[in-house]
Order: C-alpha cells, then structure tokens, then sequence
C-alpha cells in the first residue's frame, strides 16, 4: 500500500537512530536529506564542526599546558583558519562516512533532495528529479538553524551567525558576540582562547541561567582571565558596517568597534519548507513543532524529533528521542526517556551537569549538603596542569542520596556520567566515601567530594546529638 513503513526526514542524531532503530525492527525505511547534509547540522554544522574546532584551538594554542611551560606556550604562533579547518574537514568526513556506512549496512534508503508534504502520507522529494513517495508513518527530524533578526544585515563576513563562524577566512582580532547563550559562550571563549579581543552583549543580568551560579562564576572569571569583556544587561541597538569591520552600537550609546560581530540569537526550526499544512500540521513562531509524550503530533501517524520540537534541543537528547518515536511507530513497547538528562556546555573550560542545582533546590525548600574537589588538590590535576577545575556534589542529608553533580574543568562532559550512573541507580553518598578509584584520575574527585560532604554532615549530627 506505501512505499515504505517509515520515512524519515532528515539525517542528525535524532533522524538516524530513528531509522535505524525501525530498520532493526524488519521496517521498510527511508531518508530524505538535501545534498551535502548527510548527518545534518550536527555533523556539518552544528555540533562536530564546534567540538573539533575547540580541541583545535587548545592544541594549537598549547592553552592546557601553559600552567605548566609558562604564560607564553604555545604550540604554534601564527595561528590560520586553514589550521582549525583542517581537522575539522578531517572529523567531518569520517564521520559523515560513519552515518552512511550505518545507513547502508541496515538497509535504509536514501532518498536526496528536499522534502515538502504533499499529503498527510505523501512527500515530495525535490533533487536532481522530483519524486514522490507514501509511507504508513512519517518522522520529522529537520532540526534548526540560526535565528537571525529581521533587523540585522546579515553579510557572512562582517555581521555573521553561528553558522557563518565556521567560514571566516581568517582568525579576527577583536569580535562582538551578541548573546551569552551555550552557542555564544563557547564561541567566545574559543576565539578569546586564540587571542581574540572577545565582548560579549547580554542583555539579561547573567549568562547560562540554568547553570550552578558558582560553576558561572568560575567560568565567567577564567574568560575574564583570557580578556573577554562582558556587557550584562545591554543590547545591541544597530550595527553598521565600516570598510575594516563592523561597528557594534549599543542601546546604552556604547559603541564597539570590531572585526566581527556574531549574533547567537537562539534557533529556529527548519520546517518553512516542509508544507506542513498540506499534512494538517503547524509550526510555532520559532518553527517548532508540537508532540505528545510518545513524540507524535496532533496527525497521530507522524512524529517529530530532535531540535525541531524544542527544549532541550541537545543531539543526545535527539537520539533517544528518535529511537523511543521509531518504537512507538512500529508498536514497540517503549519506556519513557529517563529524566536524568547530563547537559554539557563544550565552553573552555568545559561545564557539565546532571540533576539540581543549588537554586533549585533553595527554591523547592529541599535541604542539601555541598562537598566540593578541587583540581588542584588532586595529583591528576597538577599532573596536567589544571588548577582551576572544581567539582562539586549536591547530597540530601535525611538519605544521603546525590541531588546534583556539577563539574567546571579538564574533562568535565566525560566526568559527568560517574554521578549520572550513581544517582540513576538509586546509590548514595556512601558509595562514592566507599569506592576505590584509579590513582591518579579526575574520577577521584568524587570520593573528595562526597568525604567534604559527608564530613559535613556528620559534623551537624555530632552537633544536633549535644543538644
């Protein structure tokens, strides 16, 4: 009756394990994704290009060893943009070889072009020739790209996005960035990391809202500390171009002159060129689709994933999203996605979280203990020069469970799933006092951590027992 059991449009995180789970399953699938977008804007533009492009910069910059050669190390001078390209073209191509392999060896079709609904069971693939294809159900997977204000003159060049960043045909000296979110943040502390003379333009009181306010501060310190200039509670008013950049005025009367200036104005959904009509569906301003708890919209047979449907609009968070949808299309049994979420902010230094924070829980009247480790006090972190990493722990004091972890440093995104495993299985603070880690590891930080905690607690029971 359809062509296939499932059409998947798009390619990311969440629309290739979608297909890939319903290929598993014995499902007729097929994607559609336009050219040279295999893996979508996580592979190409987004998530991996931002990531390499990180570990490009601390490698070239020497920036972690400098603690210990000196303010001054560096690994090379002169630092070019075909440098920090290299190695990002380089991880690109494996991995877009990756999906493809994946794709392939599970027998997922791939169709390539533009998708647009025709109908509720019919779309439209627009490529090299137009074709039409039915499927019994539809998962939508398109993701985002840059919101750009209708106010701004967008050149690619001087007043750029996200996106545009990636192409600048050489390293800037001075740069704006517009917004203190997780994409403008990690860009800033990326080019201040290569030199750049970074301001960044908030107009909210502080940055990363969601964030540990100490974890913030420790990061917002450190890029003080690489001379990026923050300018809390402003807005950018206008910017106009000049012949050797661009110049940045604020709604305070502040003007900024730099080479660049980078809006990091959040993200929309890329759905204006789907037709969502023709299929009895709708987008939101930010073109975002609505879904239920099973990642079905309102037309019960098509699904949407991934950054489309909104918050958290993280690619791991987008993989089981398009996994549980994929199930639940083909009459899987499915469990809820757990709620123990990690978030990780690739900043440098890197931030990482899981659980609550110290003001959720001050706002939901939950008592809690603190214990904290600091790198420095560890062997692994003198051995590799980090001094400014922290890693602190959130415990109940009436059963000793873990509330939150919340870590700042080397490694920090990888560190993060030792508390997510310990609080997901139900474990307490008495694990981590108890358990035998590797010496010298940032693992151990832990074991401090729940020792400050617990010495904490136990110093308040001695006291509430004298009395």
């Amino acid at each position: 009756m359809y062509d296939f059991d499932l059409l998947v449009i798009g390619t990311g995180p969440g629309g290739q394990k979608a297909a890939i789970a319903a290929a598993k399953l014995g499902k007729k699938v097929a994607v559609v994704e336009k050219r040279d977008m295999l893996g979508g804007v996580c592979i190409n533009t987004g998530t991996i290009p931002s990531k390499t492009l990180r570990e490009a910069v601390l490698y070239l910059t020497g920036l972690n060893q400098r603690e210990l050669y000196g303010a001054s190390y560096r690994v090379k001078e002169e630092i070019t943009v075909a440098d920090l390209g290299m190695r990002t073209q380089h991880v690109i191509g494996r991995e877009v070889q990756v999906i493809r392999s994946q794709l392939s060896r599970n027998r997922v079709v791939m169709l390539q072009g533009t998708a647009r609904f025709l109908d509720e069971h019919t779309v439209g693939v627009t490529g090299d020739e137009e074709r039409k294809v039915t499927a019994e159900k539809i998962v939508i997977a398109t993701g985002t790209s840059p919101a750009r204000p209708p106010t701004v003159e967008f050149d690619d060049r001087t007043v750029i996005d996200s996106d545009a960043i990636m192409h600048l045909d050489r390293v800037p000296e001075t740069l704006v960035v517009v917004g203190a979110g997780v994409i403008g943040i990690e860009y800033a502390s990326m080019f201040a990391a290569l030199g750049t003379k970074v301001t960044v333009v908030e107009r909210r009181e502080r940055m990363l809202e969601f964030c540990d306010l100490e974890i913030v501060e420790a990061l917002k310190y450190h890029l003080r500390d690489l001379a990026v200039t923050f300018r809390f509670g402003e807005s950018v008013a206008a910017v106009e171009r000049r012949p050797r950049g661009a110049l940045a005025i604020l709604e305070s009367g502040k003007k900024i002159l730099a080479d660049c200036v980078m809006y990091s104005a959040g993200r929309q959904g890329k759905t204006a060129e789907l037709c969502l009509e023709a299929a009895g569906l709708a987008a939101d301003d930010r073109g975002r689709i609505d879904v239920d708890e099973n990642y079905a919209t309102p037309v019960p047979h098509i699904y949407a994933v991934g950054d489309v449907i909104g918050f958290p609009a993280l690619a791991a968070t987008s993989m089981e999203q398009g996994r549980l949808a994929a199930q639940h299309a083909c009459g899987e049994p499915v469990a809820n996605m757990h709620e123990l979420q990690p978030i990780g902010i690739y900043t440098i230094p890197e931030i990482s979280f899981v659980g609550k924070s110290e003001d959720d829980l001050t706002r939901d009247k939950i008592p809690f203990e603190v214990g904290i480790s600091r790198y420095r006090e560890l062997a692994r972190g003198q051995i590799i020069g980090d001094s400014y990493g922290m890693l602190k722990l959130l415990v109940s004091p009436d059963d000793r469970r873990l509330l939150g972890v919340h870590v700042f440093g080397t490694g920090a995104t990888e560190l993060v799933h030792i508390g997510q495993a310990v609080m997901g299985c139900g474990g307490t603070v008495d694990y981590l006092v108890n358990a035998v880690f590797n010496y010298p590891t940032l693992a151990e930080s832990y074991k401090v951590a729940a020792l400050d905690a617990m010495n904490k607690m136990r110093a308040i029971a001695r006291l509430t027992d004298e009395f």
